[in-house]
Protein backbone atom coordinates (compact mmCIF):
# COMPACT_ATOMS: atom_id res chain seq x y z
CA UNK A 1 0.00 0.00 0.00
CA UNK A 2 1.40 3.36 -1.01
CA UNK A 3 1.27 6.27 1.43
CA UNK A 4 -0.86 9.40 1.22
CA UNK A 5 1.83 11.35 -0.66
CA UNK A 6 1.77 8.85 -3.53
CA UNK A 7 -1.82 9.87 -4.31
CA UNK A 8 -1.42 13.66 -4.29
CA UNK A 9 -0.26 14.01 -7.93
CA UNK A 10 -2.99 11.72 -9.34
CA UNK A 11 -5.58 13.59 -7.23
CA UNK A 12 -4.37 16.86 -8.73
CA UNK A 13 -5.01 15.34 -12.18
CA UNK A 14 -8.50 14.35 -11.03
CA UNK A 15 -9.05 17.91 -9.78
CA UNK A 16 -8.06 19.21 -13.25
CA UNK A 17 -10.72 16.94 -14.74
CA UNK A 18 -13.23 18.20 -12.17
CA UNK A 19 -12.54 21.83 -13.06
CA UNK A 20 -13.09 21.04 -16.74
CA UNK A 21 -16.58 19.72 -15.95
CA UNK A 22 -17.72 23.20 -14.93
CA UNK A 23 -17.52 24.40 -18.55
CA UNK A 24 -20.47 22.16 -19.44
CA UNK A 25 -22.46 22.98 -16.31
CA UNK A 26 -21.62 19.66 -14.72
CA UNK A 27 -20.83 19.21 -11.04
CA UNK A 28 -17.02 19.37 -10.73
CA UNK A 29 -16.04 15.81 -10.02
CA UNK A 30 -13.05 14.24 -11.73
CA UNK A 31 -11.50 10.79 -11.86
CA UNK A 32 -8.31 9.13 -13.04
CA UNK A 33 -7.53 5.42 -13.48
CA UNK A 34 -3.92 4.34 -13.09
CA UNK A 35 -2.52 1.02 -14.27
CA UNK A 36 -0.28 -1.01 -11.94
CA UNK A 37 2.76 1.01 -13.08
CA UNK A 38 1.05 4.32 -12.27
CA UNK A 39 0.36 5.26 -15.90
CA UNK A 40 -2.93 7.04 -16.54
CA UNK A 41 -5.16 4.79 -18.65
CA UNK A 42 -8.50 6.52 -18.07
CA UNK A 43 -9.72 10.03 -17.40
CA UNK A 44 -13.22 11.10 -16.53
CA UNK A 45 -15.30 14.02 -15.39
CA UNK A 46 -18.98 14.39 -14.74
CA UNK A 47 -20.75 14.55 -18.12
CA UNK A 48 -24.38 14.16 -17.09
CA UNK A 49 -25.35 17.63 -18.30
CA UNK A 50 -23.04 17.55 -21.32
CA UNK A 51 -24.31 14.16 -22.53
CA UNK A 52 -27.79 14.06 -21.02
CA UNK A 53 -26.76 10.73 -19.48
CA UNK A 54 -27.67 10.02 -15.85
CA UNK A 55 -24.88 7.42 -15.63
CA UNK A 56 -22.13 9.76 -16.87
CA UNK A 57 -20.48 10.17 -13.46
CA UNK A 58 -16.74 10.84 -13.46
CA UNK A 59 -15.94 7.37 -12.14
CA UNK A 60 -18.00 5.59 -14.81
CA UNK A 61 -16.48 7.70 -17.60
CA UNK A 62 -12.94 6.98 -16.32
CA UNK A 63 -13.59 3.24 -15.83
CA UNK A 64 -14.99 2.96 -19.37
CA UNK A 65 -11.93 4.74 -20.78
CA UNK A 66 -9.60 2.46 -18.80
CA UNK A 67 -11.43 -0.66 -19.99
CA UNK A 68 -11.09 0.52 -23.60
CA UNK A 69 -7.40 1.19 -23.01
CA UNK A 70 -6.90 -2.28 -21.54
CA UNK A 71 -9.08 -4.03 -24.06
CA UNK A 72 -11.28 -5.61 -21.38
CA UNK A 73 -13.48 -4.84 -18.41
CA UNK A 74 -11.26 -6.35 -15.70
CA UNK A 75 -9.18 -3.57 -14.21
CA UNK A 76 -7.31 -5.67 -11.67
CA UNK A 77 -4.10 -4.04 -10.52
CA UNK A 78 -5.52 -0.58 -11.26
CA UNK A 79 -6.29 2.35 -8.99
CA UNK A 80 -9.24 4.71 -9.36
CA UNK A 81 -8.61 8.22 -8.00
CA UNK A 82 -11.71 10.43 -7.68
CA UNK A 83 -12.36 13.81 -6.10
CA UNK A 84 -15.58 12.81 -4.28
CA UNK A 85 -16.57 9.68 -2.38
CA UNK A 86 -18.46 7.50 -4.90
CA UNK A 87 -22.23 7.05 -4.88
CA UNK A 88 -23.88 3.61 -4.82
CA UNK A 89 -23.87 3.27 -8.63
CA UNK A 90 -20.19 4.12 -8.88
CA UNK A 91 -19.25 2.00 -5.86
CA UNK A 92 -20.95 -0.95 -7.54
CA UNK A 93 -19.05 -0.28 -10.76
CA UNK A 94 -15.79 -0.13 -8.81
CA UNK A 95 -16.47 -3.55 -7.31
CA UNK A 96 -17.53 -5.02 -10.66
CA UNK A 97 -14.52 -3.64 -12.53
CA UNK A 98 -12.16 -5.33 -10.04
CA UNK A 99 -9.95 -2.28 -9.42
CA UNK A 100 -7.48 -2.99 -6.63
CA UNK A 101 -7.64 0.41 -5.00
CA UNK A 102 -9.98 3.38 -4.66
CA UNK A 103 -8.56 6.74 -3.62
CA UNK A 104 -10.97 9.60 -3.01
CA UNK A 105 -10.84 13.16 -1.77
CA UNK A 106 -13.98 14.74 -0.33
CA UNK A 107 -16.44 12.83 1.81
CA UNK A 108 -20.11 12.79 0.73
CA UNK A 109 -22.39 12.74 3.75
CA UNK A 110 -25.50 12.86 1.52
CA UNK A 111 -24.79 10.06 -0.96
CA UNK A 112 -21.41 8.51 -0.18
CA UNK A 113 -21.29 4.75 -0.56
CA UNK A 114 -17.74 4.15 0.68
CA UNK A 115 -18.29 4.68 4.38
CA UNK A 116 -20.28 7.89 4.81
CA UNK A 117 -23.82 6.64 4.19
CA UNK A 118 -23.22 3.09 2.98
CA UNK A 119 -20.09 1.00 2.53
CA UNK A 120 -20.62 -0.91 -0.69
CA UNK A 121 -16.98 -1.51 -1.60
CA UNK A 122 -16.12 -3.14 1.73
CA UNK A 123 -19.23 -5.31 1.99
CA UNK A 124 -17.94 -8.80 2.80
CA UNK A 125 -20.83 -10.39 0.92
CA UNK A 126 -19.40 -9.19 -2.39
CA UNK A 127 -16.76 -11.07 -4.36
CA UNK A 128 -14.30 -8.17 -4.60
CA UNK A 129 -13.26 -5.53 -2.08
CA UNK A 130 -10.75 -2.89 -3.16
CA UNK A 131 -8.40 -1.16 -0.77
CA UNK A 132 -9.72 2.32 0.13
CA UNK A 133 -7.65 5.45 0.74
CA UNK A 134 -9.91 8.33 1.82
CA UNK A 135 -9.41 12.05 2.31
CA UNK A 136 -6.59 12.78 -0.16
CA UNK A 137 -6.61 16.56 -0.74
CA UNK A 138 -10.07 16.53 0.85
CA UNK A 139 -10.07 20.26 1.58
CA UNK A 140 -9.29 21.18 -2.04
CA UNK A 141 -11.87 18.73 -3.38
CA UNK A 142 -14.52 19.99 -0.94
CA UNK A 143 -13.79 23.64 -1.71
CA UNK A 144 -14.22 23.08 -5.45
CA UNK A 145 -17.66 21.57 -4.87
CA UNK A 146 -18.71 24.26 -2.39
CA UNK A 147 -17.61 26.98 -4.79
CA UNK A 148 -19.63 25.39 -7.60
CA UNK A 149 -22.80 24.99 -5.55
CA UNK A 150 -22.53 28.55 -4.24
CA UNK A 151 -22.86 29.85 -7.80
CA UNK A 152 -24.91 27.19 -9.62
CA UNK A 153 -28.38 25.88 -9.19
CA UNK A 154 -28.41 22.16 -9.89
CA UNK A 155 -31.49 20.02 -10.46
CA UNK A 156 -31.61 16.80 -8.46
Amino acid sequence: MAGYDAWVAPMRSALDEARAAVATGDVPIGAVVLDPDGTVIGLGRNEREADGDPTAHAEIVALRAAARSRGGWRLDGCTLVVTLEPCTMCAGAIVLSRVDRLVYGAYDDKAGAVGSLWDVVRDRRLNHRPEVVAGVLADECTFLLQEFFATHRVRD
